[in-house]
C-alpha cells in the first residue's frame, strides 16, 4: 500500500466516524520535520499526536482513538 493511500483510508474512516481532523508539519529545534495530526468531535473529544512521518502520525492518531473507545466500553 502506498503511504498516500493509507492516509486516505484513515482520513475517510475518521470522517465516517464523525471526526474532523487536521494535519500540519513543523520544524523542531533540531531542524527535523515533525507531523502533528489532530482529530476532534462535537462532543468535546480531541486527540493530538505527532510523529516524524506523516503516515506514522495518522496511524498513531487512529490507534489512540481506537484504544480510547475500547477502554470506554469496559
Amino acid at each position: 500500500m502506498e503511504p498516500s493511500h493509507g492516509l486516505e483510508i484513515i482520513a475517510d474512516n475518521l470522517k465516517k466516524a464523525g471526526w474532523s481532523w487536521g494535519c500540519v508539519s513543523a520544524v523542531d529545534s533540531e531542524g527535523r520535520t515533525i507531523w502533528i495530526v489532530d482529530a476532534h468531535r462535537d462532543d468535546g473529544r480531541r486527540f493530538i499526536v505527532h510523529a516524524d512521518e506523516k503516515l506514522s502520525a495518522f496511524l498513531e492518531l487512529e490507534t489512540a482513538i481506537c484504544i480510547h473507545l475500547l477502554i470506554e466500553q469496559i
